[in-house]
């Protein structure tokens, strides 16, 4: 597959990880965790697997701001299973996934290390 490929399959796969996590914040019902936390995962998976791929074909290695990123992603990959867990929190959960996101953006386009 080409780069663009693997781009493309990444960015969409984090956009809806982002979507789906958020909307396990909004309703964290018990009849909806098993469907969320498939969706999260295959999800998850994806952004994995893209990443990679994409790292692979642009033969950039594996530098420090590619690390952090898969932190952020394990963070936000994590964070929909926290919020049926434990629904009062949901306030510090959306913070939390503001941020992942955020920093997972900011090393992306700077790659400080």
């Amino acid at each position: 597959m080409t780069p663009q490929t693997y781009s493309i399959i990444h960015v969409i796969s984090v956009v809806l990880l982002t979507a789906f996590t958020f909307k396990a914040f909004a309703a964290p019902t018990p009849d909806k965790r098993r469907a969320s936390m498939m969706i999260t995962g295959i999800l998850a998976l994806l952004v994995i697997v893209a990443g990679f791929g994409l790292s692979a074909k642009l033969e950039y290695g594996f530098p420090g701001w590619m690390i952090a990123k898969l932190v952020c992603l394990i963070v936000l990959a994590g964070l929909s299973g926290v919020a049926f867990r434990k629904p009062g929190a949901v306030g510090v959960l959306t913070a939390l996934a503001v941020v992942a996101v955020g920093a997972a953006v900011w090393l992306v386009y700077s790659k400080p290390f």
